[in-house]
């Protein structure tokens, strides 16, 4: 019995290293597969009952079997890439992508590429998901694909116009302003370029005129084909230089040259030739043609100190000569996306023609309890089992998640020097278990040679 009990073990060690030499043997094959994860064969001994038949006293083993396979979840190297969707990372998290079926799947290996509709995917065309983000770039909690948007970009109207300038303050008081003569009737002029509802851009010149000590009047007007002039007074209008007032105010400086006070704008879109008071100081009410009505858009001119500001971080009456030192504004036109990129923290962020630069989505990572457990389905991916727990979703760099490394990839985890190493001694144990059965085989031909 003890004879037949090592052809057995022999055997069951040929099945073990057999199988040992088929898991190297992925390994090594997988050697270039990205963000490939090596696996070891995990061996136990078979005991069999006891000899004796009493409490166990003499026992002999029947051979191995293959308790498991592990996987090895250690970060793999990186490398550079020169694709800004090759993604890396360096971490404990996963990708998680879905297939056409929607089924749920994880995975460490970043190739992903755009398909034909700006769908961020794999090569196996899973899609990536990620955490949204609405139409002005803040990023949402919904969880989707992650798609580049293919469509125009929705313009923004400008609603500030920030102008900072020096107005020289030794600069003789002048005349009445004439819109006939804007700047034979004015001490300094500037103009800004606004946006409209539909993303149409429109110049609005400002003139400065200097009408008593520390005090400034400006206009500002429009060319006459931008606006609709149906609510305007001829009298704010002036058909020769094709423009029309479109809102006047008053800037009052301290003595030390801040901006003392800034008065509200007077509107002339009411039909009357004195305009309106507005709202607030600065804030203009303009209809540009074919756009939205009444377009609230605030002439910003800095802080002033009867308001508790500093009066020194906009317009200033200095002795320097007068100058526009800074504008900016809010508006954009519609724009089409250039390119995009993708930082540390997921964040996919596009640049568009219009010079926008918001946030498109961000790439959402998960991470395992025991990621051992993951079940491998191929083609880089692995799906939860009950052995892997639930997964932990989150943000790229937080919760331990790992960042994400944009023109990176990770590579294989394998250890070419320790496979080989694994391999001879699997290589060693498979000719020694058949030894042993060709050993068992003599042994047994011995005993039936005694019969003669």
């Amino acid at each position: 019995m003890g004879i037949l009990s090592s052809l057995f073990a022999g055997v069951s060690g040929l099945n073990a290293n057999g199988t040992a030499l088929s898991v190297i043997g992925n390994n090594i094959a997988n050697l270039s597969t990205v963000g490939f994860k090596a696996s070891k064969a995990s061996f136990a001994d078979l005991i069999s009952s006891s000899i004796s038949g009493g409490s166990g006293a003499i026992q002999t083993g029947i051979g191995v079997a293959l308790t498991s396979v592990q996987g090895n979840f250690s970060q793999g190297s990186l490398s550079t890439s020169s694709n800004v969707l090759d993604l890396a990372i360096d971490g404990n998290g996963f990708f998680i992508v879905k297939d056409a079926q929607n089924a749920t799947f994880y995975s460490r290996a970043g190739l992903f590429r755009l398909d034909k509709d700006n769908n961020v995917v794999d090569p196996t065309g899973f899609k990536l998901q990620g955490f949204l983000a609405d139409t002005t770039g803040a990023i949402t909690g919904n969880i989707g694909d992650v798609a580049l948007p293919s469509t125009t970009a929705s313009p923004r109207a400008t609603t500030t116009a920030q102008v900072a300038t020096n107005l020289r303050s030794n600069t003789t008081i002048g005349p009445t302003f004439l819109l006939s003569d804007p700047s034979g009737t004015s001490n300094f002029s500037t103009s800004i370029t606004v946006f409209d509802s539909l993303g149409n851009s429109h110049l609005l010149p400002t003139y400065f005129t200097k009408t008593a000590a520390n005090t400034w009047d400006y206009n500002v007007v429009a060319a006459l084909p931008d606006i609709d002039t149906s609510g305007y007074n001829a009298a704010n209008q002036d058909s020769t230089l094709g423009i029309v007032r479109v809102g006047t105010g008053t800037l009052t400086f301290g003595t030390n040259g801040t901006l003392l006070n800034e008065s509200v704008v007077t509107r002339y879109d009411d039909g009357t030739a004195a305009g309106t008071a507005g709202a607030a100081p600065g804030q203009l009410q303009i209809d540009f043609v074919g756009a939205t009505a009444n377009q609230l858009m605030t002439m910003d001119f800095g802080s002033n100190t009867t308001s508790g500001g500093n009066g020194l971080d906009g317009t200033t009456q200095f002795g320097a000569e007068s100058a526009l030192v800074q504008q900016t504004q809010d508006g954009y036109a519609a724009g089409s996306l250039q390119a995009f990129s993708v930082d540390a923290n997921g964040i996919i962020s596009g640049r568009f023609s219009n010079g926008q630069l918001r946030a498109l989505a961000q790439v959402v990572l998960a991470r395992f309890p025991d990621p051992i457990g993951l079940t491998r389905t191929g083609k880089n991916t692995f799906a939860q089992s009950g052995n892997s727990g639930q997964p932990v979703n989150g943000t790229p760099d937080s919760a331990g998640l790992g960042r994400v490394l944009s023109n990176s990839l990770e590579l294989s985890n394998v250890d070419l020097g320790e496979s080989f190493i694994d391999m001879i001694a699997a290589q060693r144990g498979f000719q020694a278990n058949s030894r042993v059965i060709t050993t068992s085989d003599e042994i047994l031909q011995e005993l039936v040679n005694l019969k003669r």
